[in-house]
C-alpha cells in the first residue's frame, strides 16, 4: 500500500506543480500585454537632433575656403530661429584653425569664416546686436582635420 500512496502523492504533486506553472505563465503574459509593445529606440534623426542640442552647432568649411558650404543652410536656419526666439541672448561665433602653415593667414581665414556665418545669421533675421564674434581659436592635437576648419555657435 505504501507504493500506491507514493504514486498518488507524486501524481498530486505533479498536478499542483503544473497548475502553479500555468498560473505563473498567465501572470507574466498578462503583465507583458498590459505594458504595451516595447519602446522603439530613437530614430537616427531624433538622436542626431539630441546630440546637436547637447553640443555646439558646427559649420565645417573646405580647405583654405571661407565660402559657406551648401549643407550649412539648414543648420544656420535652426540656429537663427532659436536666436530670434531669445532676443536677449547672444550668439557667440568662434572660428577655428590649426597650427600648420602661416599663423596670420590661418587666423584671418578663421575670422572670415566666422564672419560668413555671422552674415548668414543676419540674413536669417538675427539682430546684429545678438551676434558676437570670438577671437579665432587654434585647435589642439592631431584629431580630425575638419575640426581645424570649423565655426562653432553657442547661444548664451
Amino acid at each position: 500500500m505504501s507504493d500506491a500512496n507514493d504514486d498518488a502523492q507524486n501524481y498530486a504533486l505533479a498536478v499542483i506543480a503544473a497548475v502553479v506553472a500555468l498560473v505563473i505563465a498567465g501572470v507574466l503574459t498578462l503583465s507583458i500585454s498590459r505594458s504595451g509593445p516595447p519602446k522603439a529606440p530613437k530614430a537616427p534623426a531624433q538622436a542626431a537632433a539630441a546630440l546637436a542640442t547637447a553640443a555646439a552647432p558646427r559649420v565645417y568649411f573646405e580647405v583654405d575656403s571661407d565660402a559657406l558650404p551648401g549643407d550649412a543652410a539648414e543648420l544656420l536656419a535652426r540656429v537663427a530661429e532659436e536666436a530670434r526666439a531669445k532676443p536677449g541672448a547672444a550668439v557667440l561665433i568662434s572660428g577655428f584653425h590649426d597650427a600648420s602653415g602661416d599663423p596670420e593667414h590661418n587666423a584671418d581665414l578663421a575670422k572670415r569664416r566666422a564672419q560668413a556665418v555671422r552674415h548668414a545669421l543676419e540674413a536669417n533675421g538675427v539682430a546684429p546686436a545678438q551676434l558676437v564674434l570670438d577671437k579665432p581659436q587654434q585647435t589642439l592635437g592631431g584629431g580630425d582635420a575638419r575640426e581645424a576648419r570649423r565655426v562653432e555657435l553657442r547661444i548664451q
